[in-house]
């Protein structure tokens, strides 16, 4: 498995060499299995499309910077520019692909007309009941994972595969259990058996972190004498190691999968619990969907006469628009500044720039009141010290980290020691956290960010020094109610470009509706204000 180019279009699945891409501009990682990872590295260079525990696992693992992952949301539909003037794009629809944590299928719809990619899956019914296809689409392609797309192989389903390994297990009450697995997978399987049996689960550090991620139930421990069952790597289960883990406890091996593996011993025990579609499960699935194609993802094992009885007729191949042909042909296959500015404007619109999450307090109060509501923020910054890590207040951040910094000219706006979220004091004293473009994914359709950890957001003196105190230290020297000269700017002037009066404009001074152009004209015009009274103030001293 080495990933796909699709005909006629931009796109890359699980697709990773560049030498070998062509006119691929768009790429997209279905999951994290090595092998759909074949060539991804932390020199990846290019937006990289996938699910939020994907994109998690790619920095975490294979280190690719977060500047190039764009984690969509899985069940939602997003927008993306095929050329570079804005006049072709497509949407993409993440749905559960049923095979591993943070495992989808893709659904493209666009000039092409309407490509389903599985990827690796386990079919399930209730897929045909997702929005994106539930609705009667034709899909006129549909990449499948043909695994296990053979007649003659039968395969169990997972829970009567389950029940399989738990009978085995309860015919040997003594003995410690090694389950041999792949590196992501089958978490579910092993939360079930410590719930069945009443014993933690032995993991190695690596993936109880990720077990902790995915908020399974708390039956994991790193901790060797634990429990009985101890998750191993599948490589570590052969004849060499159940000699020797027999020699200080008698111990069973179990291999559930339905690859064809030989038992180097009798205690080693395979049994065919599959994260793939059966062939009986793949026909239910294309006869629901009747595409009128279906490619083989798996080369090496042809299926396509197995569902000749289920296709729609054949439509003709696609003409590609002419402004998609100039951009899967450009030169160099880095994204432009003009195609990331347009992967940003086709967001859902939604009020733009900073958006506090505001305190119970009316905005409106007398100047007598004041000295008594700075008493009562003292006690509600106390209590938000207190209840960061659960609800940590945090400034949008635009889709693009690039677009407001110089990191492709080797210039960073914010000091690489700067990791502690800076706390900000913004007008009407509401604290907003501001992350650096290093901690967090992007969300393509919002442009926020998608965290898959609980923050914890420290407040005092730290190396990102925090900012306290009234409005001037929220706005610096570009606001008109600074008092002190000596306020920090939030940037150094060479990064003042209109993305950042963007994230300075206060969100209350835009119309409810507007348009991108009236957005930009109205940003333009509040900045204007602030450099006529810096120039009055200037003519007065």
């Amino acid at each position: 498995m080495n990933g796909t180019l699709i005909p006629h279009t931009p796109i890359a699945v699980d697709f990773w060499s560049l030498r070998r891409a062509g006119s691929a501009r768009l790429f997209f990682l279905s999951h994290m299995h090595s092998d759909h990872t074949v060539g991804l590295s932390s020199t990846w260079a290019r937006p990289l499309y996938c699910s939020p525990i994907t994109a998690y696992l790619v920095h975490r693992h294979l280190q690719v910077s977060k500047k190039w992952i764009r984690a969509l949301e899985v069940g939602e539909s997003h927008v993306l520019p095929l050329d570079e003037i804005g006049r072709e794009t497509m949407t993409v629809t993440l749905l559960d692909a049923n095979h591993c944590p943070g495992s989808v299928m893709f659904l493209f719809e666009g000039y092409f007309g309407t490509i389903l990619y599985t990827g690796d899956f386990r079919y399930t019914p209730s897929m045909l009941k997702e929005p994106a296809l539930k609705l009667g689409k034709q899909i006129h392609t549909l990449y499948l994972d043909n695994t296990n797309c053979n007649p003659a192989r039968v395969l169990p389903s997972r829970q009567e595969a389950a029940r399989q390994i738990i009978e085995l297990i309860r015919k040997h009450p003594q003995h410690n259990i090694k389950i041999g697995l792949y590196s992501l997978g089958k978490e579910s399987l092993l939360e079930q058996l410590a719930l069945e049996f009443q014993t933690w689960v032995v993991l190695s550090p690596r993936r109880l972190e990720l077990v902790q991620l995915l908020g399974l139930a708390d039956v994991f421990t790193v901790e060797e004498k634990a429990g009985r069952i101890h998750a191993v790597d599948h490589m570590e289960v052969c004849r060499s190691a159940m000699l020797h883990w027999n020699q200080t406890h008698p111990t069973i091996a179990i291999l559930p999968t339905s690859r064809k593996t030989h038992s180097s011993h009798p205690d080693i025990h395979i049994i065919p619990y599959s994260d793939h579609s059966s062939y009986s499960e793949l026909r239910a699935f294309v006869a629901a969907l009747k595409p009128c194609q279906v490619v083989p993802i798996v080369g090496r094992q042809p299926c396509r006469d197995y569902f000749q009885d289920s296709l729609s007729p054949r439509l003709s191949v696609p003409l590609v628009p002419h402004s998609v042909q100039q951009y899967m042909n450009s030169s160099s296959r880095k994204p432009s500044l003009l195609w990331l500015l347009l992967e940003r404007r086709l967001k859902r619109p939604r009020t733009q720039g900073v958006v506090f999450d505001s305190f119970p307090e009316t905005a409106d109060q007398s100047q007598g009141d004041m000295d008594s509501q700075e008493a009562k923020n003292d006690n509600l910054s106390g209590h938000l010290e207190k209840q960061a890590s659960h609800r940590p207040l945090q400034i949008k951040k635009p889709l693009l980290p690039d677009l407001c910094s110089k990191e492709r000219d080797g210039a960073v706006p914010f000091s690489e020691s700067q990791k502690m979220v800076t706390v900000l004091t913004a007008p009407l004293n509401v604290s907003v956290h501001l992350r650096s473009t290093d901690e967090e994914f992007m969300a393509l359709e919002t442009g926020e960010e998608i965290g898959v950890w609980p923050h914890s957001v420290p407040r005092g003196n730290h190396d990102g020094a925090v900012a306290t105190g009234n409005q001037s230290t929220w706005m610096g020297q570009d606001c008109p109610l600074t008092h002190s000269s000596e306020a920090t700017p939030l940037l150094a002037p060479e990064f003042r470009g209109l993305a950042l009066k963007y994230l300075l404009t206060p969100v209350n001074f835009f119309q409810a509706q507007f348009s991108s152009r009236g957005f930009d004209q109205q940003v333009e015009k509040y900045h204007k204000h602030l450099l006529r009274y810096r120039e009055e103030n200037d003519t007065f001293v």
